[in-house]
C-alpha cells in the first residue's frame, strides 16, 4: 500500500468522526532509511519478507534482523501488493505484475486512478486500490483493471490492507496521520490509530497477525505499528 506524493498537502488534520475516539500508535520498531531512497512509497509483506516501494526500487527486508535481503530496480511511484505468489506494484498510471524472483514485468494492467492512486493490497480474488485526494478505495478485477465496486472514506486514503475480514487504510493531511479501520459496506470508521505527529502513513500492509508495516513517506522508513487486540476480536 501506498501514497505517490507526500501525501499531506496544507495543515489540515484527518477528519475525526464523532463518536470514534483514537488511541495513539504503538510504534515497536522502524526500518531504514534504505539505500540510495528517500521515501518509501509502499508497503507489503509476503509472509516472511516486507517489501518496500522506494525511490531507488522494491527492497526487501528482513523484519526480525532488519536486513535487506533483495532489491528490484523497478520503478515504484505508490502502493505495492502480494497476492502468495506475485508481487503488484503501482507505477504510474499502471500496476505492474511481478515476479519477485526475477523482477520480470509479466503483465500490467490500467490503474483506476491513472497516476492519482495511492494504496494497494490483495485480497479476496481482487486487487484493492486506494485514491487519496478522491478519498476512495476500488476493488479491481486483477487480470483486467476493471472495478469490481468502490468504497466511499470521509478522508485521504494513503496505504489500504485487509486483515481478518477487517479494512484499514492510512491517512496523512499535514502532520497528523492515523490507521484506522472502516466498515467495508459504508465506509463508516471503527477504529482509529494516531500516529505521532509528523509520522505520517505513506503505505500501509498486515503481516496477518499482530502487526501493520506502514511506510513513512519522506522520513524513507518503514514502522512496524502494534495491531491492537480489541480489533482481533
Amino acid at each position: 500500500m501506498s501514497c505517490n506524493t507526500d501525501c499531506h498537502p496544507g495543515s489540515t488534520t484527518p477528519a475525526a468522526p464523532a463518536g470514534v475516539p483514537a488511541r495513539p500508535a504503538e510504534i515497536v520498531r522502524e526500518y531504514g532509511p534504505f539505500n540510495g531512497s528517500e521515501r518509501v512509497h509502499g508497503v507489503t509483506h509476503d509472509g516472511q519478507r516486507v517489501w518496500a516501494a522506494t525511490d531507488a526500487g522494491l527492497v526487501a527486508f528482513d523484519p526480525a534482523s532488519g536486513t535487506t535481503t533483495r532489491t528490484l530496480d523497478l520503478p515504484c511511484d505508490a502502493g505495492t501488493a502480494f497476492d502468495g505468489k506475485h508481487l503488484y506494484q503501482i507505477a504510474e498510471s499502471r500496476i505492474d505484475k511481478i515476479d519477485p524472483a526475477t523482477g520480470a514485468v509479466l503483465a500490467s494492467i490500467p490503474a483506476p486512478g491513472k497516476g492519482a492512486d495511492s494504496g494497494l493490497t490483495w485480497a479476496e480474488g481482487s486487487l484493492w486500490v486506494g485514491q487519496y485526494r478522491d478519498r476512495k478505495i476500488h476493488q479491481i478485477d486483477p487480470a483486467t483493471g476493471a472495478i469490481r465496486r468502490t468504497i466511499e472514506s470521509n478522508a485521504f486514503v494513503t496505504g489500504v490492507t485487509w486483515v481478518d475480514g477487517e479494512l484499514w487504510h492510512g491517512t496523512w493531511e499535514g502532520d497528523a496521520s492515523d490507521i484506522r479501520r472502516i466498515d467495508p459496506a459504508s465506509g463508516a470508521v471503527i477504529e482509529r490509530l494516531e500516529m505521532p505527529a509528523g509520522k505520517g502513513v505513506s503505505g500501509l500492509e498486515s503481516d496477518g497477525a499482530d502487526l501493520f508495516y506502514a511506510g513513512g513517506g519522506g522520513a524513507g522508513k518503514v514502522r512496524a505499528v502494534r495491531r491492537p487486540k480489541t480489533a482481533q476480536a
